[in-house]
């Protein structure tokens, strides 16, 4: 059959596949239930994977169904729910894949060592030939320096406050601190010293400094479309990062991902133009290949791990604000793109005004309200649709974490469990209160642009 759903659509027939009756999109896509027929009608355009990345995607899809087996196991796993910390998060000690889980954490760590100590090396050797050799040698002393400055771990920076983001500190907004703090305290780990606001959908929390402070981000893009204990959870998935422990948020390890990063970049193969350009290829060609060996190896020591810390992270969100709020949370990420989407047709509509009332009216007003109206109105045949693309896509978007599918899966399988910390209507209210003047910040920078 040939019919397309847009033909399905104007006739009102069932599936031109198999017959039975098909949900008609709408503005959505329509697709049949049945047999998956136009479950996944986009044409992804995307560039072919390099060889680092399609190592990635083939060992995250190994990890993720062997994680979420592992994990729904009651006699080694934990379940979503279960309090953070406790003997259930965590492989028991003396099985094997807990010994798999520290023995490959001990080489990861030992090999972020050895990259870095390559960074110590070079600043070494580049010291002593500026002050100790002779001819040309201080000049290559000079490079070596150079090289080593650019590959040295860096500890991150605090966003700076103005533009499309604003910086809160905890005089700004008590009341959304104070919850930020609960819900750390929750799963088991300490808030944050900032919070960057942005329009972004999506949502992290990461460190800055030598001291390692942590920083929280949040987009509104997200933020706005989740209901307050969709937003516990979402806390609770961030905050749970640092309750487990990931090998790959380590500063040693963290850094000689980066340092790794620097050296594939430096080493690159440049455009053959030339007999130079062609000499210089073959120069970088092995240590390009041996740099490429050491981040799959490191890829391969961290990813298993990596995964799994993002599945107990979602224990920890389900804990904190009820496995129905984390599951609602799962399902809120699948439209995070189409949400991105509406933000972009937003502001190229307030871009485009001209003359009459539209322009005397201010189009960041209500945005945040109007993107929440349309997150709210995506159907649940469309939610399963998402989720079924998510299956057959696998790891091809998002290789470091689990398939969403899969996660979800796991966050709806036996019993829903209760929430820790309820966020009721009246502090959502005080912390909704605090945000309103970034809220409106955000928002107008947005699209003025």
């Amino acid at each position: 059959m040939t019919e397309t759903a847009d033909t399905v659509r104007a006739t009102g027939r069932g599936c031109p596949e198999c017959g039975e009756p098909v949900d008609v999109g709408g503005q959505y896509v329509t697709w049949c239930a049945a047999c998956d027929w136009n479950v996944d009608p986009g044409v992804r355009d995307e560039e072919t994977p390099g060889r680092i990345e399609r190592l990635r995607r083939r060992l995250a899809q190994r990890y993720g169904e062997q994680l979420l087996a592992e994990l729904s196991d009651p006699a080694t796993g934990d379940a979503p729910g279960t309090a953070a910390g406790t003997t259930a998060d965590r492989t028991r000690p003396g099985t094997r894949t807990g010994s798999r889980r520290g023995t490959a954490g001990v080489f990861a760590t030992a090999l972020a060592v050895a990259v870095h100590g390559v960074t110590v090396a070079l600043l070494a050797g580049g010291l002593w030939l500026v002050f100790a050799g002779r001819g040309a040698l201080p000049v290559v002393g000079a490079l070596m320096i150079g090289l080593a400055v650019v590959l040295r771990p860096r500890f991150g920076r605090l966003p700076k406050d103005g533009g499309r983001r604003a910086l809160l500190r905890r005089t700004d907004a008590p009341r959304l601190f104070a919850l930020l703090d609960d819900v750390a305290g929750t799963v088991g780990t300490t808030g944050v010293r900032a919070v960057v606001i942005d329009a972004d959908a999506n949502a992290s929390v990461r460190t800055y400094g030598i001291r390692q402070h942590r920083v929280l981000h949040i987009g509104l893009g997200l933020w706005e479309i989740l209901s307050p204990q969709e937003r516990i959870a979402l806390l609770g998935h961030e905050f749970g990062h640092y309750a487990h422990g990931d090998t790959r948020r380590s500063v040693l390890v963290g850094a000689a991902f980066q340092s790794l990063g620097t050296w594939r970049y430096t080493l690159a193969p440049v455009p053959a133009q030339g007999l130079a350009q062609d000499f210089a290829n073959l120069l970088t060609a092995l240590p390009r290949l041996l740099v490429d060996g050491v981040l799959a190896l490191l890829e391969h020591l961290t990813l298993r791990e990596s995964q799994r810390a993002e599945y107990l992270a979602d224990s920890t969100a389900a804990r904190a604000a009820g496995t129905e709020a984390a599951a609602g949370l799962m399902d809120r990420l699948l439209v995070s793109g189409s949400v991105a989407g509406e933000l972009r047709r937003e502001t190229v509509a307030a871009r485009t005004r001209i003359g009459g009332a539209a322009r005397r009216e201010d189009p960041s007003e209500g945005l945040w309200e109007r993107l929440a109206a349309y997150a709210a109105a995506v159907p649940e045949h469309e939610y399963e649709r998402l989720r079924r693309v998510a299956e057959r896509r696998g790891h091809q978007v998002d290789a470091t974490h689990p398939p969403t599918h899969l996660r979800h899966r796991r966050l709806t399988r036996g019993a829903p469990g209760g929430a820790v910390l309820v966020l009721d209507a009246a502090r959502a209210a005080e912390v909704d209160g605090e945000l309103a003047a970034v809220r409106r910040s955000v928002a107008r920078e947005l699209l003025r642009g």
